[in-house]
């Protein structure tokens, strides 16, 4: 973030982090290798805040994962990942820096008119492709001007181009709710990913309880709070874990090294993330989506 420059990672680091996910060389710059590495994170980097809520517990603690160097450093050492502004631009930096044609862009989550959401879009073939580090939607989504629907049943996700730009539909785990994000800055504006990550301090959904989110084969795993889902095409189970468990299930499920599951647990956050979640929740999303429509 504080690196602007068009290559955010060395080409060192960024060998590091593809052998890491598998990988013995950078895959092409085309479809099948957006696909692969895509494909790639979504099953080797959580969406976690565990880093995050750790830095808001230690005073004067800068936010992980603010360069993508710190971003992939945290991840090679302990296997944590990070919140939607510092993970959007390390994939933003790591598909550059492996030849991509990506771009940092902005949206807003539940459509609010709002820039809250960091995500990241790749040109290929002339086509635009969104690939999320929030949304682990496991292969990207096109973006152009036809509407696509989705199949999977695991990572069902839509993408309909309206009023000059594009909303994403995508399902929320646990809520079950159709969840909407509308593209509002393509590409980013200088300065905007530093500034709303900073923000978020004061306010983000993502600094008091445990959020961790992993794919695995036919299945998407998510720790929010005490509680486990594991989505798979048959449905989905939820299991409320005790402290012991859940600090596993972070261990064992999304990779996070028992150092950092440690350190995490003593600032107060594991405790935290048994309490109760304050205020009402959220509404669904208002219109409907487009596979419910008829006539497209």
């Amino acid at each position: 973030m504080r690196n602007e420059s068009p290559v955010a990672v060395s080409p060192s680091l960024r060998d590091q982090v593809l052998e890491r996910m598998g990988f013995a060389r950078a895959p092409a710059p085309d479809p099948g290798g957006l696909l692969a590495l895509y494909e790639a994170w979504c099953t080797h980097v959580p969406f976690d805040n565990v880093r995050k809520m750790l830095a808001l517990r230690t005073p004067g603690a800068p936010l992980p994962g603010i360069t993508s160097e710190d971003f992939f450093e945290g991840w090679l050492r302990h296997g944590a990942g990070g919140t939607c502004w510092s993970s959007s631009h390390a994939l933003w930096a790591l598909l550059v820096s492996a030849g991509f044609n990506a771009r940092r862009v902005v949206a807003s989550m539940r459509d609010t008119g709002i820039g809250s959401h960091g995500t990241v879009k790749v040109s290929l073939e002339g086509r635009d492709w969104l690939v999320d580090s929030s949304m682990l939607t496991n292969a990207p989504v096109p973006c152009d001007q036809t509407v696509f629907i989705g199949t999977d049943p695991v990572w069902p996700v839509e993408s309909e181009p309206t009023e000059g730009t594009h909303l994403i539909w995508f399902d929320s785990v646990p809520s079950g709710d159709a969840m909407t994000c509308r593209v509002l800055q393509d590409p980013a504006e200088p300065g905007w990913y530093l500034t709303a990550y900073e923000a978020s301090r004061e306010q983000s959904p993502f600094n008091r309880r445990l959020y961790a989110r992993k794919n695995f084969p036919a299945e998407a795993r998510l720790l929010v709070g005490p509680t486990r889902y594991s989505k798979t095409a048959t449905g989905v189970d939820v299991r409320t874990l005790p402290r012991d468990e859940l600090c596993e299930a972070l261990r064992t499920e999304m990779g996070i090294s028992a150092e950092l599951v440690a350190e995490w647990a003593a600032s107060g956050s594991l405790d935290e993330s048994f309490e109760p979640v304050p205020g009402p929740r959220p509404p669904p999303p208002a219109g409907i989506r487009p596979s419910l429509r008829t006539g497209v």
